[in-house]
This record gives structure tokens, sequence and C-alpha cells, in this order.
């Protein structure tokens, strides 16, 4: 799966995914994935990784954002992971101890325009709303 960008050409008025395979992130440090995404955040962008983030990555990624929060611009991320947590060490616990689950899907955005609307193992529904 190659990086897409998808826009419904209304001058900015549509919402852009940025859909970012895992052969692209696999030759990155943490802190260039880190910016790869946030920078697309930063445009109003959702972005969206083929495979998640390690949770120390994810970790940072919620670090940097935290510092980047500006009361008059910047308002943070909402990032959903699917499939959701599931059972064994692919869940919470597994997290924990560092096990990370290959297979996921991972939805970035701005929070003031991804909310999440259901959330399981089986669907993952999201509302993205125009600025």
């Amino acid at each position: 799966m190659a990086e897409l960008k998808a826009d419904d050409g209304n001058d900015g008025d549509g919402v852009q995914i940025d859909l970012i395979s895992a052969e692209r992130l696999k030759g990155l440090r943490t802190m260039e994935k880190i910016r790869l995404i946030l920078d697309g955040v930063h445009d109003d962008n959702i972005v969206i990784l083929e495979r998640g983030l390690s949770p120390d990555e994810e970790s940072k990624l919620i670090e940097v954002t935290m510092s980047e929060i500006s009361p008059d611009g910047f308002t943070g991320i909402e990032i959903e992971t699917y499939p959701g947590e599931s059972s064994g060490e692919s869940g919470i616990l597994g997290r924990l101890m560092g096990k990370r689950d290959d297979g996921k899907l991972t939805v970035i955005g701005p929070a003031n325009r991804i909310e999440t609307l259901h959330k399981d193992q089986n669907l993952l529904s999201t509302l993205i709303t125009r600025k």
C-alpha cells in the first residue's frame, strides 16, 4: 500500500486523507514518523497508518502532541486503532509488556475534526467533520 492523498477537490472544503503504508514508515526513525504524522494533522488532514505504531512510538506521539497544543491554534489529536483491544497479550496487558500487534490500522486526526462513533473488534466507525 502506498501513500495516497485523497481530496474531493473543493478548494480546501473537503477532507484530505493520507494513507501511509507500512513500507513508507519502515525506514523512518521514531521522530521522523511522528513529524510525518503531526505535519499531516497540523494541515487538518486525517492520517491513516497501514500498521500502527509501537507502544513507545505512540507514547512519544502523545508527548510531542501535548507540547504542540496551543489555545488559539492546534487542538491536539484523536487516535484510534483497529482492531480494538482483544483478549490475550495483544490487548492492554500486552501493550504494557511491550508486545505489539502488527495487524492493526491506526487513524489519527485533529481532535476538533474526528469523533469515534463506535469501536469494537469488527468495526471502527468514525465521523470526520469539515472545518
